[in-house]
């Protein structure tokens, strides 16, 4: 599957929001406030944002929401209807752009669009994407038993478990290992 370059941000993006939710009612927000959010602008390089308020991080918790949905569908229909409504919802407007030394690329989201409606059109086509191409599959959560961070699969043959192979996978395989030895040693 080709992956453009702004697929791939907008892949990143949106898994990287959907993973400052809270995993239960015990754990903090990723994004606690409006600087947070501003940080995750910033560090995304997310493009034609104004000035962000408590209404945007409201509308932004909201719409991660509806993408974690999508991670979680669990099927190719379900996942079309949930981004069916994301992108319907942000109002897009699809147009050509080459902004900050970039070659022509198409930006989903209308001019002046807010923050919430940007990641809903952006990052809900991206997803798009993968359901059109058949590779729905690909939007996975972690394994793990205590994680369940979304990811997407680029794996060639589609094999990706964990959201990190350093941590999550590693973690496990140790804990079976160690399983084994201590089965094997009576």
């Amino acid at each position: 599957m080709l992956i453009t370059h702004d697929t791939r941000c907008a892949l990143d993006t949106v898994v990287d929001l959907v993973n400052t939710a809270p995993e239960d009612d015990t754990a903090a927000d990723g994004l606690p406030d409006v600087a947070t959010l501003a940080d995750f602008v910033r560090n995304h390089e997310i493009s034609d944002v104004g000035v962000l308020s408590e209404f945007d991080l409201s509308a932004v918790r909201k719409i991660r929401g509806r993408f974690a949905a999508v991670f979680a569908a669990p099927d190719a229909r379900t996942a079309a209807g949930q981004i069916n409504e994301l992108v319907a919802a942000a109002g897009t407007t699809p147009r050509l752009t080459d902004h900050d030394g970039y070659d022509w690329h198409v930006h989903y989201f209308a001019p002046g669009a807010s923050i919430a409606d940007h990641l809903a059109a952006d990052c809900g086509m991206a997803l798009a994407f993968f359901v059109v191409a058949g590779e729905q599959e690909r939007l996975r959560r972690c394994e793990a038993p205590d994680c369940r961070r979304a990811f997407v699969d680029l794996s060639r043959n589609r094999s990706r478990r964990y959201c990190d192979s350093r941590t999550c996978g590693n973690r496990l395989h140790v804990a079976a290992y160690r399983a084994r030895r201590k089965e094997a040693a009576g």
